[in-house]
C-alpha cells in the first residue's frame, strides 16, 4: 500500500506527576497505553519527548526562595548586588528577583532596552527614533526613562515591569535602583558585585564585566548548583538557569540527570517491543513570535537531555531544487523515480550543496523540541508527553 502520511506528533495524556514517581516506567507505560488504544504500533526511529518540568516534578527538584537568598548572600555578603539583564518574566524571574533581594543588602538592576534577550519588548524601535535615544550608547536612570517614554506595559499581559521588578525589591524592604542600558559595564557605576542574568549570552556578557575590573561575577547556573541545607534543592549543572515559578515562596529547576532518563526509557521500550526508539527532554521551543516579537527560548537548552540517534542538524535535500533543476525535463513516474534516485544519494553530497539549500540547518533536538513544545503547550492540555512517528522518513520511505 502506498504510504500517505509523513510525520506525525501525538500528544500523549498522562497521569499527574507527583514527586518520587518513576518517571521512566509511567513515560513506558504511556506510551503502550496509547499505541494500544489509538491503533498504531511503535517503530523503531519513533521519538518520545517529555517536557522538562515533568521531569523535575518527579524528581521534586525545588528550592525555595529563602536558598536562593542564602547563596547570594553567600557569594556576596553586605554588598549592593547588580542584576544585570534579566529577562522580563513573571514566571521565568520574579521569584529569582525576591531570593537575590532578600539575600542582598541593596539592588541595582540593570534591564536592556528596547528589548529582553528573548524579544519582551519594553518600547518599540520607534519610540526610541521619535526620542533620538541610541540604545548602543545611551545609559538612562530610571526617570529618565519615564520622561522619553513615560510608563510601559507588555504588549500581551499589560504589566509594567519596570514597576513591577521594583516593587518585587521593595517588599524585601531592599533598597533599588533601576538603569537601561545596553552595556554590561553601565552596572560597574554603581556595584562590582553582579548577578549576569542573561541566559544565552551569558558567557560574553561575564568576560566583559571581568575585564572591566568586576571584582564579584555569577551568573544565573552558579547560584545553587549545591544545597545549602540539608535536602536543599539545586542543580549541579544548570543551577537557577531555567528556573520557573512554583509557589509564592519555590521554584522549580531545571531537571538533572536527563540523559540517564532518556537512555533508560529507551531501554525499557526495547525491552518490551523490540523496537529502538530514540527520547528527550524538552523546554522551551526555539521559534519566534511574529507579533509580540518574543523568542521563545528562556532555557538555557531546548533539550537537557537526549538519546544519540538526536546528535547532529538533519541531511536533506529540497524536492523543489531537484524538481526545478536537476530534473525539470522529466514528470510523472519518471520525475519520482529521478528524485527518489538522488534522495538516496544524498549522503554522497557536501551538506552545502545546491540542493540542500533552504533546509533548517539547525539541531535535530532544537527542531523536534520546538514541535513537541507546540504540540504539548504550555497550559492545560495535559499532554507533557509527545509521540513523533516518521520524523526521519523522506520521500523514498
Amino acid at each position: 500500500m502506498k504510504r500517505t502520511i509523513g510525520t506525525v506528533a501525538r500528544g500523549l495524556r498522562a497521569p499527574i506527576i507527583k514527586e518520587g514517581d518513576d518517571i521512566v516506567q509511567v513515560v513506558v507505560d504511556t506510551i503502550l497505553g496509547a499505541a494500544e488504544a489509538e491503533g498504531f504500533q511503535v517503530q523503531d526511529q519513533d521519538i518520545i519527548a517529555l517536557t522538562e518540568s515533568i521531569v523535575a516534578r518527579a524528581q521534586g527538584n525545588y528550592a525555595e526562595i529563602d536558598d536562593i537568598a542564602t547563596d547570594v548572600h553567600h557569594k556576596f555578603g553586605e554588598q549592593t548586588v547588580g542584576v544585570l539583564f534579566p529577562i522580563l518574566s513573571r514566571n521565568r524571574f520574579m521569584n529569582l528577583l525576591k531570593g537575590f533581594a532578600r539575600g542582598a543588602k541593596e539592588v541595582v538592576i540593570q534591564l536592556s532596552y528596547p528589548a529582553d534577550e528573548v524579544g519582551n519588548h519594553l518600547i518599540s524601535l520607534d519610540q526610541l527614533d521619535e526620542a533620538g535615544i541610541n540604545p548602543w550608547s545611551d545609559t538612562l536612570t530610571e526617570e529618565e526613562f519615564e520622561q522619553h517614554f513615560g510608563k510601559t506595559a507588555h504588549p500581551f499581559t499589560g504589566v509594567d515591569y519596570v514597576d513591577l521588578y521594583k516593587q518585587i525589591v521593595a517588599d524585601e524592604e531592599t533598597p533599588c535602583k533601576i538603569i537601561f542600558s545596553n552595556d554590561p559595564t553601565s552596572i560597574l557605576e554603581y556595584t562590582d558585585s553582579v548577578i549576569v542574568s542573561d541566559v544565552h549570552s551569558r558567557e560574553r556578557t561575564r568576560r566583559i564585566l571581568k575585564d572591566a575590573g568586576a571584582k564579584k561575577v555569577f551568573d544565573l547556573g552558579d547560584i545553587l548548583t549545591e544545597p545549602v541545607k540539608e535536602d536543599g534543592g539545586y542543580n549541579a549543572e544548570f543551577g537557577l538557569l531555567g528556573a520557573n515559578n512554583s509557589t509564592d515562596e519555590s521554584v522549580k529547576l531545571f531537571p538533572s540527570d536527563s540523559f540517564e532518563i532518556v537512555e533508560a526509557i529507551q531501554h525499557k521500550i526495547k525491552e518490551e517491543t523490540g523496537k529502538t526508539i530514540e527520547a528527550m527532554v524538552y523546554g522551551d521551543g526555539a521559534f519566534k513570535d511574529p507579533v509580540g516579537e518574543i523568542w521563545e527560548l528562556a532555557d538555557p537548552v531546548v533539550s537537557p537531555g537526549f538519546t544519540s540517534g538526536l546528535t547532529g542538524t538533519p541531511n536533506e535535500v529540497k524536492l523543489k531544487y531537484l524538481a526545478d533543476n536537476d530534473h525539470s525535463e522529466l514528470s510523472g513516474e519518471e520525475l519520482q523515480a529521478a528524485i527518489r534516485e538522488s534522495i538516496e544519494q544524498k549522503a554522497e553530497q557536501e551538506k552545502d550543496a545546491k540542493a540542500s539549500l533552504g533546509t533548517t540547518p539547525r539541531q535535530l533536538t532544537d527542531l523536534i523540541g520546538s514541535l513537541a513544545d507546540l504540540t504539548s503547550g504550555s497550559g492545560d492540555k495535559g499532554t507533557p508527553f509527545v509521540y513523533i512517528q516518521g520524523y526521519f522518513d523522506d520521500y523514498t520511505s
